[in-house]
């Protein structure tokens, strides 16, 4: 069967092998009922697995009560996630849309505001980011937008010069990270471009450079926040050389924030908060009630200390597995990088015929690069999930060779 959706994704045939129809905790089901262990977790978003009872309990007493009535107007569910998300965090305010990609449109929009509350904005027409980033797919819809009033104050925006430093190196900083800077973005652990966490002398440097030119700092945590590195916020886990946290002035969260429902959320402090007026930026969606009576949920539970705790323990052990694997087959297995349950393997053959070979084994993984297996599993796994991932693994390394393609094809079949 042919389908019928614009093919912008890399999908396997349409067939009810390999359509999901079901999920239940790490585990998902296709239209035949074969079970898959989910070790992608819908790329970092199912992070309490699917069909969380407390989640889902959330969604259906919201359901009976109000679904949306616009941002003209105050709603409770978006007013708690908030107010959770400051309790919990540097921020003074908090900005609710739907996705990552507009968590970070609307980060550059307040980072330029920002500037424009400082009579600064002609100057400020260079975006910092690093080599391997990914924040989004949208372009800036500000370029085709007419009325001046949205336009103007983000003229900066619009002509800005990316720059793209290597990341985790701090020679020659100070000549990137200047008084020309609109904004520097950057994620404490790098996901799509193969799973690198910053060091922290890396993100010191650039903190302090950011002080000192006065440019925004912003962490995109969309798929390393909220619990997935074993703390709240992946930052958390730095300090500056003072001792001090080392925060960002804007953070961006989506992916698992609402467990599976379309939620994303900026977090700013003060400075940057004060620059945002009504009428600067606005989402129709973006604050659902529905979303953000399941976030809520999904905050209150993923901050508990024991639950971050098991996701660093838990950590430990893939880590120890992956060790393993890299003894045993160190011509397969050549690199490992990670934090709690996010983690990359790079390899010495391609990602996607361990994706295929895995799947057909009932285990899904994701790929970040062509040659490194991403895997970002439920918090909620315990050690016979871990066994059976360990299992799965060996079957494949043990089976690369010359051959692998039809082995694969046969195992398919």
């Amino acid at each position: 069967m042919e389908s019928a959706l614009l093919t912008t994704y890399a999908r396997s045939p349409l067939a009810p092998r390999f359509v999901f129809v079901r999920g239940e905790g790490p585990w998902l089901f296709d239209a035949e009922g074969r079970r898959y262990l989910d070790f992608g977790s819908g790329i970092a978003v199912t992070a309490l697995g699917h069909g969380h009872p407390v989640l889902k309990k959330a969604l259906l007493a919201q359901a009976e009560e109000l679904w949306h009535a616009s941002n003209l107007f105050h709603t409770e569910p978006a007013e708690r996630l908030a107010c959770q998300l400051v309790d919990l965090s540097f921020a003074s305010k908090v900005f609710l849309c739907n996705s990552g990609t507009e968590a970070n449109e609307a980060a550059l929009k307040f980072a330029c505001l920002h500037h424009a509350s400082r009579n600064e904005a002609s100057t400020r027409t260079r975006l910092v980011a690093f080599e391997r980033a990914f924040h989004g797919r949208t372009c800036g819809a500000l370029s085709t937008t007419a009325n001046p009033q949205y336009r103007v104050p983000f003229a900066a925006l619009r002509g800005a010069d990316a720059v793209f430093a290597p990341f985790n190196a701090t020679e020659g900083l100070e000549n990137i990270i200047t008084r020309e800077s609109l904004a520097v973005f950057l994620e404490p652990v790098q996901g799509e471009g193969g799973v690198h966490p910053a060091t922290e002398p890396f993100l010191q440097k650039v903190r302090a450079l950011c002080d000192a030119t006065g440019t925004p700092l912003v962490f995109d945590e969309i798929q390393c926040g909220l619990g997935r590195t074993g703390h709240l916020f992946a930052h958390e886990a730095y300090r500056q050389e003072t001792g001090a946290a080392l925060v960002p002035d804007i953070l961006t969260l989506a992916k698992p924030l609402a467990g599976g429902l379309p939620c994303g959320a900026v977090l700013v402090n003060a400075a940057m908060a004060d620059a945002v007026k009504p009428g600067s930026h606005g989402s129709t969606f973006g604050g659902n009630p529905l979303a953000c009576a399941v976030a809520s949920a999904f905050v209150s539970l993923v901050a508990q200390p024991e639950l971050l705790a098991s996701i660093r323990t838990l950590g430990l052990q893939m880590n120890a597995l992956f060790a393993r694997l890299a003894r045993k087959h160190p011509d397969l297995v050549l690199g490992v990088r990670g934090r709690g349950l996010m983690w990359g393997v790079d390899l010495g053959f391609d990602a996607a015929v361990a994706i295929e070979a895995a799947r057909a084994r009932g285990v899904v993984l994701l790929s970040a690069g062509p040659r490194t297996l991403r895997f970002l599993p439920p918090f909620l796994i315990d050690s016979s999930h871990l066994e059976i991932l360990e299992e799965t693994l060996e079957w494949v390394l043990a089976n690369v060779s010359a051959s692998l393609n039809p082995l694969v094809s046969a195992e398919l079949r």
